[in-house]
Protein backbone atom coordinates (compact mmCIF):
# COMPACT_ATOMS: atom_id res chain seq x y z
CA UNK A 1 0.00 0.00 0.00
CA UNK A 2 1.64 3.60 -0.91
CA UNK A 3 2.71 6.41 1.58
CA UNK A 4 -0.56 8.26 2.15
CA UNK A 5 -0.66 12.54 3.26
CA UNK A 6 -1.67 11.27 6.84
CA UNK A 7 1.36 9.02 6.97
CA UNK A 8 3.52 12.10 6.50
CA UNK A 9 1.42 14.15 8.84
CA UNK A 10 1.87 11.75 11.40
CA UNK A 11 5.51 11.64 10.73
CA UNK A 12 6.33 15.12 10.94
CA UNK A 13 4.08 16.11 13.86
CA UNK A 14 1.61 18.39 11.31
CA UNK A 15 -2.21 18.44 10.03
CA UNK A 16 -2.58 16.58 6.79
CA UNK A 17 -3.82 19.95 5.78
CA UNK A 18 -0.18 21.27 6.39
CA UNK A 19 0.98 18.33 4.35
CA UNK A 20 -1.02 19.24 1.73
CA UNK A 21 -0.25 22.94 1.44
CA UNK A 22 3.43 22.02 1.39
CA UNK A 23 2.74 19.70 -1.67
CA UNK A 24 1.22 22.36 -3.36
CA UNK A 25 3.80 24.86 -2.81
CA UNK A 26 1.38 27.09 -0.93
CA UNK A 27 3.20 30.24 0.90
CA UNK A 28 1.37 30.08 4.51
CA UNK A 29 3.46 27.46 5.54
CA UNK A 30 6.82 28.34 7.84
CA UNK A 31 9.85 27.44 6.86
CA UNK A 32 10.81 25.66 9.30
CA UNK A 33 7.88 23.44 9.13
CA UNK A 34 8.22 23.32 5.28
CA UNK A 35 11.67 22.27 5.61
CA UNK A 36 10.59 18.90 8.61
CA UNK A 37 7.39 17.85 6.03
CA UNK A 38 9.73 18.16 3.18
CA UNK A 39 12.31 15.89 4.88
CA UNK A 40 9.79 13.33 5.85
CA UNK A 41 8.40 13.39 2.28
CA UNK A 42 11.85 12.54 0.93
CA UNK A 43 12.26 9.84 3.77
CA UNK A 44 9.25 8.08 3.56
CA UNK A 45 8.98 8.36 -0.30
CA UNK A 46 5.61 10.21 -0.47
CA UNK A 47 4.33 10.60 -4.32
CA UNK A 48 1.14 12.97 -4.72
CA UNK A 49 -1.94 11.06 -6.57
CA UNK A 50 -1.89 13.53 -9.56
CA UNK A 51 -5.12 12.13 -10.55
CA UNK A 52 -6.89 12.47 -8.15
CA UNK A 53 -5.72 16.25 -7.96
CA UNK A 54 -6.58 17.23 -11.48
CA UNK A 55 -10.12 15.74 -10.43
CA UNK A 56 -10.47 17.54 -8.01
CA UNK A 57 -10.07 20.96 -10.06
CA UNK A 58 -12.40 18.47 -12.64
CA UNK A 59 -9.49 18.17 -15.15
CA UNK A 60 -7.70 14.69 -16.68
CA UNK A 61 -3.83 16.45 -16.07
CA UNK A 62 -3.52 15.32 -19.35
CA UNK A 63 -2.60 17.73 -22.81
CA UNK A 64 -2.77 16.98 -26.12
CA UNK A 65 0.35 18.28 -28.53
CA UNK A 66 -0.54 17.53 -32.52
CA UNK A 67 2.56 17.71 -34.94
CA UNK A 68 2.88 17.72 -38.68
CA UNK A 69 5.58 15.05 -38.87
CA UNK A 70 7.26 13.06 -36.08
CA UNK A 71 9.94 11.91 -38.13
CA UNK A 72 11.28 15.24 -38.88
CA UNK A 73 13.79 15.44 -35.92
CA UNK A 74 12.57 18.77 -35.79
CA UNK A 75 9.17 18.34 -34.23
CA UNK A 76 10.48 15.40 -32.22
CA UNK A 77 13.48 17.70 -30.11
CA UNK A 78 10.32 20.57 -30.03
CA UNK A 79 7.94 17.42 -28.38
CA UNK A 80 10.87 16.47 -26.31
CA UNK A 81 10.93 19.81 -24.76
CA UNK A 82 7.06 20.07 -24.72
CA UNK A 83 7.14 16.77 -22.30
CA UNK A 84 9.69 17.18 -19.86
CA UNK A 85 8.39 20.93 -19.20
CA UNK A 86 4.80 19.65 -19.02
CA UNK A 87 5.61 16.72 -16.36
CA UNK A 88 7.48 19.39 -14.44
CA UNK A 89 3.71 20.76 -13.95
CA UNK A 90 2.26 17.43 -13.16
CA UNK A 91 0.72 17.19 -17.20
CA UNK A 92 1.00 14.19 -19.62
CA UNK A 93 1.13 14.81 -22.86
CA UNK A 94 -0.84 12.99 -25.15
CA UNK A 95 1.33 13.07 -28.20
CA UNK A 96 -0.05 12.53 -32.32
CA UNK A 97 0.15 13.54 -35.57
CA UNK A 98 -1.54 15.15 -38.40
CA UNK A 99 0.69 14.92 -41.67
CA UNK A 100 -0.20 17.85 -42.19
CA UNK A 101 -2.97 17.27 -43.88
CA UNK A 102 -6.05 19.92 -43.71
CA UNK A 103 -8.27 17.12 -42.46
CA UNK A 104 -6.90 16.23 -39.90
CA UNK A 105 -6.06 19.39 -38.16
CA UNK A 106 -9.51 19.94 -38.67
CA UNK A 107 -10.23 16.65 -36.75
CA UNK A 108 -7.99 17.78 -33.94
CA UNK A 109 -9.04 21.66 -33.98
CA UNK A 110 -12.66 20.38 -33.44
CA UNK A 111 -11.92 18.55 -30.48
CA UNK A 112 -10.73 14.88 -31.44
CA UNK A 113 -9.95 13.52 -27.95
CA UNK A 114 -11.72 16.30 -26.08
CA UNK A 115 -13.05 13.86 -23.29
CA UNK A 116 -9.33 13.26 -22.71
CA UNK A 117 -7.79 15.69 -22.78
CA UNK A 118 -7.74 19.38 -20.99
CA UNK A 119 -6.68 21.44 -24.14
CA UNK A 120 -4.86 21.08 -27.43
CA UNK A 121 -1.23 22.29 -28.48
CA UNK A 122 -1.78 22.43 -32.33
CA UNK A 123 1.14 23.15 -35.09
CA UNK A 124 -0.70 23.52 -38.04
CA UNK A 125 -0.17 23.22 -42.19
CA UNK A 126 -2.91 23.50 -43.69
CA UNK A 127 -5.66 24.82 -41.64
CA UNK A 128 -6.91 28.04 -42.50
CA UNK A 129 -9.01 30.95 -40.26
CA UNK A 130 -12.39 29.71 -41.05
CA UNK A 131 -11.61 26.25 -39.50
CA UNK A 132 -10.45 27.70 -36.93
CA UNK A 133 -13.40 30.55 -36.34
CA UNK A 134 -16.10 27.50 -36.99
CA UNK A 135 -14.33 25.81 -34.35
CA UNK A 136 -17.51 24.49 -31.41
CA UNK A 137 -14.85 23.48 -29.06
CA UNK A 138 -14.01 25.14 -25.52
CA UNK A 139 -11.09 23.99 -24.11
CA UNK A 140 -8.18 25.63 -24.68
CA UNK A 141 -6.30 25.80 -28.02
CA UNK A 142 -2.81 27.14 -28.40
CA UNK A 143 -1.29 27.36 -32.04
CA UNK A 144 2.30 26.83 -32.81
CA UNK A 145 4.34 27.70 -36.17
CA UNK A 146 4.76 30.44 -38.17
CA UNK A 147 1.43 30.74 -40.15
CA UNK A 148 -0.98 33.95 -39.81
CA UNK A 149 -3.92 33.43 -38.16
CA UNK A 150 -7.11 35.96 -37.71
CA UNK A 151 -8.61 33.76 -34.98
CA UNK A 152 -9.40 33.56 -30.49
CA UNK A 153 -6.02 31.66 -30.01
CA UNK A 154 -2.92 32.01 -28.61
CA UNK A 155 0.19 31.49 -30.70
CA UNK A 156 3.36 31.11 -30.14
CA UNK A 157 5.88 31.68 -33.55
CA UNK A 158 9.74 32.86 -33.83
CA UNK A 159 9.68 35.49 -36.65
CA UNK A 160 10.78 33.84 -40.05
CA UNK A 161 11.28 36.95 -41.68
CA UNK A 162 13.86 38.46 -39.22
CA UNK A 163 15.41 34.52 -39.42
CA UNK A 164 15.78 34.26 -42.75
CA UNK A 165 17.65 37.82 -43.47
CA UNK A 166 20.02 37.43 -40.10
CA UNK A 167 20.87 33.91 -41.85
CA UNK A 168 21.46 35.53 -45.40
CA UNK A 169 23.18 38.39 -44.01
CA UNK A 170 25.71 36.34 -42.46
CA UNK A 171 26.56 34.50 -45.95
CA UNK A 172 26.73 38.44 -47.73
CA UNK A 173 29.24 39.55 -44.47
CA UNK A 174 31.28 36.70 -45.71
CA UNK A 175 31.44 37.97 -49.10
CA UNK A 176 29.15 35.37 -50.71
CA UNK A 177 27.19 37.08 -53.64
CA UNK A 178 25.09 34.49 -55.74
CA UNK A 179 23.15 33.49 -52.21
CA UNK A 180 20.09 30.82 -53.32
CA UNK A 181 17.32 29.73 -51.35
CA UNK A 182 16.17 26.34 -51.07
CA UNK A 183 12.57 25.46 -50.20
CA UNK A 184 10.46 27.52 -51.45
CA UNK A 185 7.08 26.79 -51.84
CA UNK A 186 4.20 27.42 -54.31
CA UNK A 187 0.86 28.79 -53.01
CA UNK A 188 -0.46 30.48 -49.79
CA UNK A 189 1.49 33.74 -48.93
CA UNK A 190 1.60 33.56 -45.20
CA UNK A 191 3.37 29.96 -45.31
CA UNK A 192 6.56 29.53 -43.26
CA UNK A 193 9.07 29.07 -46.36
CA UNK A 194 7.32 32.33 -48.10
CA UNK A 195 8.26 34.12 -44.75
CA UNK A 196 11.59 33.06 -44.48
CA UNK A 197 12.01 33.57 -48.16
CA UNK A 198 11.15 37.30 -47.48
CA UNK A 199 13.72 37.63 -45.04
CA UNK A 200 16.43 36.09 -48.09
CA UNK A 201 15.03 38.72 -50.15
CA UNK A 202 14.96 41.83 -47.53
CA UNK A 203 18.89 40.51 -46.96
CA UNK A 204 19.54 40.65 -50.71
CA UNK A 205 17.66 44.28 -51.12
CA UNK A 206 20.23 45.37 -48.85
CA UNK A 207 23.58 44.37 -50.56
CA UNK A 208 23.35 45.85 -54.38
CA UNK A 209 26.34 43.89 -54.99
CA UNK A 210 24.38 40.58 -54.59
CA UNK A 211 22.65 38.73 -57.20
CA UNK A 212 18.69 37.87 -55.92
CA UNK A 213 17.11 37.02 -59.73
CA UNK A 214 14.70 33.83 -59.42
CA UNK A 215 17.18 31.60 -61.03
CA UNK A 216 18.52 31.37 -57.18
CA UNK A 217 15.23 30.40 -55.58
CA UNK A 218 14.67 26.89 -55.85
CA UNK A 219 11.52 24.98 -54.91
CA UNK A 220 10.90 21.47 -52.81
CA UNK A 221 7.84 19.60 -53.11
CA UNK A 222 8.73 18.83 -48.88
CA UNK A 223 11.41 19.13 -46.76
CA UNK A 224 13.57 16.02 -46.99
CA UNK A 225 16.64 15.36 -47.30
CA UNK A 226 15.95 14.19 -50.64
CA UNK A 227 14.21 17.17 -51.53
CA UNK A 228 17.67 19.12 -50.46
CA UNK A 229 19.79 16.75 -52.45
CA UNK A 230 17.35 16.86 -55.95
CA UNK A 231 16.75 21.39 -55.40
CA UNK A 232 20.64 21.68 -55.43
CA UNK A 233 21.17 19.25 -58.18
CA UNK A 234 18.65 21.33 -60.50
CA UNK A 235 20.19 24.68 -58.94
CA UNK A 236 23.31 23.29 -60.30
CA UNK A 237 22.27 21.82 -63.90
CA UNK A 238 20.46 25.30 -64.64
CA UNK A 239 23.81 27.00 -64.67
CA UNK A 240 22.82 29.39 -61.70
CA UNK A 241 26.53 28.87 -59.89
CA UNK A 242 25.82 30.01 -56.45
CA UNK A 243 28.30 30.68 -53.65
CA UNK A 244 26.22 29.88 -50.93
CA UNK A 245 22.72 28.67 -50.17
CA UNK A 246 20.41 29.02 -47.23
CA UNK A 247 18.55 26.21 -47.29
CA UNK A 248 14.55 25.92 -45.53
CA UNK A 249 15.42 23.73 -42.63
CA UNK A 250 18.29 21.72 -41.50
CA UNK A 251 17.34 18.22 -43.92
CA UNK A 252 17.10 20.08 -46.95
CA UNK A 253 21.06 21.59 -46.31
CA UNK A 254 22.25 18.86 -45.61
CA UNK A 255 20.18 17.04 -48.48
CA UNK A 256 21.97 20.15 -50.49
CA UNK A 257 25.61 19.09 -48.85
CA UNK A 258 25.26 15.67 -50.03
CA UNK A 259 24.97 16.79 -53.89
CA UNK A 260 27.64 19.56 -53.54
CA UNK A 261 30.01 16.90 -52.52
CA UNK A 262 28.90 14.82 -54.82
CA UNK A 263 29.82 17.14 -57.72
CA UNK A 264 33.11 17.79 -56.39
CA UNK A 265 32.22 21.44 -54.78
CA UNK A 266 33.72 21.53 -51.57
CA UNK A 267 31.40 23.21 -48.26
CA UNK A 268 31.99 26.50 -47.60
CA UNK A 269 35.40 26.82 -50.55
CA UNK A 270 33.45 26.76 -53.10
CA UNK A 271 29.65 26.99 -51.60
CA UNK A 272 28.35 27.95 -47.85
CA UNK A 273 25.33 26.27 -46.61
CA UNK A 274 23.10 27.57 -44.04
CA UNK A 275 20.30 25.18 -42.55
CA UNK A 276 17.18 25.93 -40.35
CA UNK A 277 15.74 24.38 -36.70
CA UNK A 278 19.69 23.64 -34.97
CA UNK A 279 18.87 19.93 -35.24
CA UNK A 280 21.11 17.58 -33.44
CA UNK A 281 21.83 15.54 -37.47
CA UNK A 282 23.68 19.07 -38.60
CA UNK A 283 26.28 18.99 -35.68
CA UNK A 284 27.29 15.49 -36.54
CA UNK A 285 27.72 16.26 -40.28
CA UNK A 286 31.15 15.54 -41.75
CA UNK A 287 31.09 19.36 -41.98
CA UNK A 288 28.95 21.03 -39.55
CA UNK A 289 26.17 23.36 -40.50
CA UNK A 290 25.67 26.24 -39.49
CA UNK A 291 22.17 26.73 -39.12
CA UNK A 292 19.46 29.33 -37.12
CA UNK A 293 18.52 27.89 -34.21
CA UNK A 294 14.36 28.65 -32.26
CA UNK A 295 14.59 28.71 -28.94
CA UNK A 296 12.59 25.01 -28.83
CA UNK A 297 13.09 25.15 -25.13
CA UNK A 298 11.47 28.69 -24.67
CA UNK A 299 8.59 27.77 -27.65
CA UNK A 300 7.69 24.67 -25.25
CA UNK A 301 7.41 26.73 -21.99
CA UNK A 302 5.55 29.50 -24.06
CA UNK A 303 2.99 26.95 -25.19
CA UNK A 304 2.28 24.62 -22.13
CA UNK A 305 2.16 28.21 -20.03
CA UNK A 306 -0.21 29.40 -22.66
CA UNK A 307 -2.55 26.66 -22.46
CA UNK A 308 -2.04 26.17 -18.42
CA UNK A 309 -2.71 29.95 -18.06
CA UNK A 310 -6.19 29.68 -20.36
CA UNK A 311 -7.22 26.60 -17.84
CA UNK A 312 -6.70 28.19 -14.30
CA UNK A 313 -8.27 31.54 -15.56
CA UNK A 314 -11.48 30.29 -15.75
CA UNK A 315 -14.46 32.03 -18.23
CA UNK A 316 -12.47 35.24 -18.12
CA UNK A 317 -8.98 34.08 -19.26
CA UNK A 318 -11.19 32.12 -21.98
CA UNK A 319 -12.96 35.77 -23.54
CA UNK A 320 -9.30 37.44 -23.14
CA UNK A 321 -7.86 38.89 -26.10
CA UNK A 322 -5.28 35.89 -28.15
CA UNK A 323 -1.75 36.44 -27.17
CA UNK A 324 0.85 36.15 -29.78
CA UNK A 325 4.40 35.07 -28.60
CA UNK A 326 7.36 35.55 -30.52
CA UNK A 327 10.68 33.49 -28.89
CA UNK A 328 14.05 34.60 -29.58
CA UNK A 329 16.35 32.65 -31.95
CA UNK A 330 20.55 32.51 -33.10
CA UNK A 331 22.24 31.98 -35.46
CA UNK A 332 24.75 28.72 -34.73
CA UNK A 333 27.79 29.51 -36.68
CA UNK A 334 29.81 25.96 -37.74
CA UNK A 335 32.01 24.62 -40.48
CA UNK A 336 29.46 25.08 -43.23
CA UNK A 337 30.40 28.79 -43.55
CA UNK A 338 33.49 29.13 -41.45
CA UNK A 339 35.40 26.31 -42.50
CA UNK A 340 37.22 23.55 -40.54
CA UNK A 341 39.19 25.40 -37.45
Amino acid sequence: MGISLKDVAERAGVSVKTVSNVVNGYRHVTPATRQRVQQVIDELGYRPNLTARHLRKGRTGIIALALPELGNPYFAELADAVISYAAGLDYIVLLDHTNGRRDQEILFAQGFRARLIDGLILSPIELENEDLLARGNDAPLVLLGEREYEAPHDHIAIDNVAAGRTATRHLLDMGRRRVAFLGARHGRARRTAHLRLRGWRAAIAESPDAAGGDELVATTDGYARGDGAQAMARLLDSGAAPDAVFCYNDLIAIGAMRTLTERGLRVPEDVAVVGFDDIDDGRYCSTSLTTVAPHKQAIARAAVDALLARLDGGAEAAQSEPRHIRPGFALIRRESTLGRP
